[in-house]
């Protein structure tokens, strides 16, 4: 059985053991601080200028379309760029018209189409093929193309977001 005197030794011995990992912890908070104040600068002249070559690129492809018919899209130096359909906008005129319709078209599928409130669900209806859409009396609206261009490097973006978005960033610069 244990004793008070040996509960306070090993809360004491994780008090100690605790603060040894928050000096530590800070230490490397201090490190990352002054690489920041160190390095920011540049990387936000860098994204200027990747933001104004985005920019440039997306002028050029947005006025080629016709460079951009079959393949839609290509990948050139990493860099996937072209056209790419827009999910387009789902209409009906009749909620019920249009349960009746997919209940006729699916069977026991459109369950999974009709909220229990019986209104057709739009997120799942962007799921049916078009054909189906226009024979249970859905149009479609605003699916025109849009310019796409993704790196392929999705980390370094992810990673700019955090060192930019970071409040204690400003701080730092300040």
């Amino acid at each position: 059985m244990s004793t008070i005197d040996e509960i306070e030794i090993k809360a004491k011995a994780l008090a100690a053991a605790r603060a040894e990992l928050a000096e530590r912890v800070g230490r490397i908070r201090d490190e990352q601080d002054a690489i920041k104040r160190r390095l920011l600068t540049g990387v936000r002249n860098a994204l200027a200028r990747a933001r104004d070559a985005y920019d440039e690129l997306h002028a050029l492809v947005e006025s080629a379309p016709e460079l951009f018919e079959k393949p839609r899209t290509r990948t050139l130096h990493g860099v996937r760029l072209g056209f790419m359909k827009q999910r387009g906008k789902l209409e009906w005129d009749d909620d019920r018209a249009l349960i009746d319709a997919l209940r006729k078209l699916l069977g026991d599928e459109a369950e999974g189409y009709i909220r229990t409130t019986e209104k057709p669900l739009a997120a799942r209806l962007q799921d049916l093929p078009a054909r189906d859409l226009r024979r249970v009396g859905i149009t479609v609206t605003d699916d025109t193309d849009i310019v796409v261009i993704k790196t392929a490097d999705d980390a370094l973006d992810k990673f700019i977001d955090a060192l930019i978005g970071d409040d204690r960033i400003e701080e730092v610069v300040s």
